[in-house]
């Protein structure tokens, strides 16, 4: 929370010497690309890059992939943007590494581009970003979950659900978040599979969705039926797993953990589907990433990073109704007032 009341200050500071509106006669078009339209969490994104674009008196133009691994349409999107003479960009990459091209030719073309939510790879070929502690938000679930699991941590069978093949950064530094706070040897932290902890059952590549979610589940089940730990990417794919263990009657024999803090996850939490959740702030990206663009084109300033980190960190917050001991957490009823979606 501290630092992202110093992130506002800093951009409000720097918006306000050159005023918080853009001159009426000055065209300034954002462009913003998200993974995919209909994910909760790219909606409330929108929504929030949009209320701060009025405010400020720019143009946003809003794109998005048909699901969350969709590189060329986000390559689509900025060339669309650098033709259409945008200034800046925001984007949730969906492919952290083969984006990159489409991104430096866009910073080449004189935009400033700032990744929300899922750092490049490099994280330098953006200019700036605004995310989630990923490996942060892994670490509070991983650390729960084996609170939770106590004596059992030992000897559990635990399933992974993680997003694509490709390994986009956000799904790295949550897995091997988790990993870390469960006590698992994660040997490389820049991929994950490379594990010899014998309690580790399976990856499946759940896309980040529900139907994914099902499907991994279920392929889990097959390699292992005595699975009782279960991490998931985001909580579509945890609602979709649950409702396969649902489906064969092992819905209470699974710990489930998530990332994201959405509503619908929020109240799965409450209704015990899922265990714990890490929240993330995208409206709090979307707001902090526009007003950075417009003051980097007034100011010619770029936004900095948190203290220690190579991105600017806009928070998580772990989401359960059992506490534990050191383990920083509110519950679910909480969560209901902060989530979104």
């Amino acid at each position: 929370m501290k630092n992202w009341m110093k992130m506002s200050a800093f951009v409000l500071m720097a918006s306000l010497m050159t005023s918080m509106t853009v001159n009426a006669n000055e065209k300034i078009l954002i462009g913003l690309v998200t993974k995919t339209e209909s994910n909760p969490f790219f909606v409330k994104m929108r929504e929030g890059a949009k209320k701060v674009a009025k405010e400020l008196g720019v143009e946003l133009q809003s794109f998005s992939g048909k699901f969350d691994t969709d590189n060329d349409a986000q390559v689509a999107a900025i060339e669309n943007l650098i033709s259409a003479g945008a200034k800046g960009i925001l984007i949730t990459p969906a492919l952290t590494r083969a984006i990159v091209p489409a991104i430096l030719r866009a910073r080449e073309a004189g935009l400033i581009v700032i990744a929300l939510d899922t750092e490049l790879d490099p994280k330098n070929a953006a200019d700036a970003t605004f995310a989630t502690d990923n490996f942060l938000a892994g670490v509070l679930i991983g650390e729960w979950a084996k609170a939770q699991m106590g004596s059992k941590a030992s000897s559990a069978r635990i399933g992974f659900l993680d997003i694509d093949k490709s390994q986009p950064t956000v799904g790295v530094q949550r897995d091997q978040g988790f990993m870390t706070g469960f006590g698992i040897d994660i040997k490389n932290p820049n991929k994950y599979g490379d594990e010899d902890d014998p309690r580790i059952v399976g990856h499946y590549y759940s896309q980040g969705n529900e139907e994914g979610g099902r499907a991994g589940m279920e392929t889990l089940l097959q390699k292992d039926p005595n699975l009782n730990v279960l991490y998931t990417l985001n909580e579509p794919a945890a609602a979709g797993a649950y409702e396969a263990l649902k489906a064969v009657g092992r819905e209470n024999d699974v710990l489930i953990v998530s990332v994201d803090g959405g509503c619908p996850g929020v109240k799965n939490v409450r209704d015990g589907v899922i265990g714990a959740t890490a929240m993330q702030f995208p409206l709090r990206m979307a707001d902090l990433g526009v007003r950075a663009i417009v003051s980097y084109i007034k100011t010619g300033m770029k936004p900095g990073a948190t203290p220690g980190k190579a991105f600017y960190d806009t928070g998580v917050k772990l989401i359960t109704d059992k506490p534990v001991d050191g383990i920083d957490s509110v519950t679910s009823e909480e969560g209901l007032k902060l989530c979104w979606g």
